[in-house]
């Protein structure tokens, strides 16, 4: 009987030190799934939400947080960043995108991620707990003629030692920079139209019918580079004698199993319908990531389901002859046409500005719960982990964001950050040189 209580003690004692096991109480719960909850308890066990409920208790020893006044909301992910991978962008030492080579699906973006980045550290104090991170540099905006699949992209935690206890998922999609005949310089156009407006008629006709050529060439490689992957997924299937393994082959067989979706960027129209044409052909799954503006391609992404991953709201408009507020209605557009978004921020400066780049789009037009959805449930869906995070729910990591009010308020203070049922010390660099330079004599 002595044995047994012992045992029961060592048991409580360590549920009592355990850090990823807590009661938050009398709090109001905003699921994003469902209507909120108000005045209720939410128990978090290992790292994942046990119970939520009015009447939930826990164990004596079990660390209980009084929440009263406060909201807990699902931590918050961004869809599109270099977190990890690039500290600064001028110091080519401390990036780690863009690799050579034009097809590289075989390069994993997780096993570079630096945990000890600045950047991370920055932008879980505000709420983000969760990141896609891109092989490639800027953004996946690509288009021009250089490198066309950049690797896998991984969707990560915001917190962790190594990039083992970061992983959510390690191939969360395949980056590709879909060619692209033109448009504004630096979106994905090969020619911008003031450098054609430039050249003269002659010289205008003579980039575009370049234009038309490269992106042609271009095309071909694609689908070229695909359909050898479907040759050696049907060889490698038949276990020929003496076969041999290639890795850029071997790291497309999820991708054409509808494992892995692609992340195709593609900012126009025009760049959106050739994109979806491109993975009706092949048979595969995607993600539009980075489009400019809608046009009529609305009801084609709707009926092939496929999902956008949109930038910052807070932009320049496209073309020089469209409304000032086309960046900002683009989201609301999306969701009027019933295509499924999210967002991201397509760099790594603005991560931390994630909620409020929500904002801007509720601000014009956008409801406000979509554009809570956009940053938390929608792009848990889209990446495939919608069962472990993107909602406060039973069985899920607590992934759990608690504030004094709604977090796309700019003046809502963060109170506490949980990561995997973790408590999340809310500083960074700039906190520390803040309290530094406060307290110098």
């Amino acid at each position: 009987m002595k044995f047994v209580g012992l045992l029961l003690s060592c048991a409580l004692a360590a549920l009592a030190g355990a850090n990823d096991t807590f009661l938050l109480r009398n709090v109001d719960v905003y699921p994003v799934t469902a209507k909120e909850m108000k005045g209720v308890s939410v128990l978090v066990q290992d790292g994942k939400i046990a119970e939520i409920g009015p009447k939930v208790t826990a164990p004596k020893v079990v660390k209980v947080v009084e929440g009263k006044g406060l909201r807990v909301y699902p931590g918050m992910i961004d869809s599109a960043t270099n977190l990890g991978l690039q500290e600064i962008q001028s110091v080519r030492e401390s990036v780690d995108t863009g690799d050579l080579g034009q097809f590289m699906p075989q390069l994993r973006a997780l096993v570079a991620v630096n945990p000890e980045s600045e950047h991370v550290g920055a932008v879980r104090v505000n709420g983000i707990t969760s990141a896609i991170t891109l092989p490639g540099g800027g953004g996946g905006r690509g288009g021009g003629g250089g490198q066309m699949i950049s690797g896998q992209a991984a969707l990560i935690h915001t917190a962790g030692f190594t990039w083992e206890e970061m992983e959510i998922s390690r191939s969360a999609a395949v980056q590709v920079n879909f060619p692209s005949l033109g448009g504004r310089g630096g979106r994905g156009g090969d020619i911008p139209p003031e450098v054609l407006a430039m050249l003269g008629e002659a010289g205008g006709a003579a980039g575009g019918a370049n234009a038309r050529r490269t992106y042609e060439e271009n095309l071909a490689k694609l689908n070229q580079f695909f359909d050898d992957a479907r040759n050696y997924k049907a060889a490698k299937a038949a276990h020929p004698a003496g076969f041999q393994t290639d890795l850029k082959l071997e790291a497309m067989i999820p991708v054409l199993e509808d494992k892995v979706p692609l992340a195709v960027s593609a900012a126009s129209a025009d760049a959106m319908h050739d994109a979806v044409t491109f993975a009706d052909k092949q048979h595969v799954k995607m993600v539009i990531m980075g489009p400019r503006e809608l046009g009529k391609e609305g009801p084609e992404l709707k009926d092939h389901n496929v999902a956008v991953i949109l930038g910052r709201p807070l932009a320049l408009p496209e073309h020089e002859d469209d409304s000032y507020d086309q960046a900002m209605a683009l989201a609301n557009q999306f969701y009027k046409a019933g295509v499924k978004f999210a967002f991201g921020t397509f760099t790594n400066e603005f991560v931390r500005n994630l909620p409020f780049q929500a904002a801007a789009a509720a601000g014009f037009g956008l409801p406000a719960d979509e554009a809570l959805k956009a940053i938390t449930i929608n792009p848990a869906e889209i990446w495939g982990v919608s069962d472990k995070v993107g909602s406060v729910e039973k069985g899920k990591w607590a992934d759990l964001l608690v504030v004094n009010g709604d977090p796309l308020e700019i003046q809502t203070k963060v109170e506490h950050v949980y990561i995997k049922g973790k408590e999340i010390e809310l500083s960074n660099k700039q906190t520390k040189l803040y309290e530094k330079y406060m307290s110098r004599q």
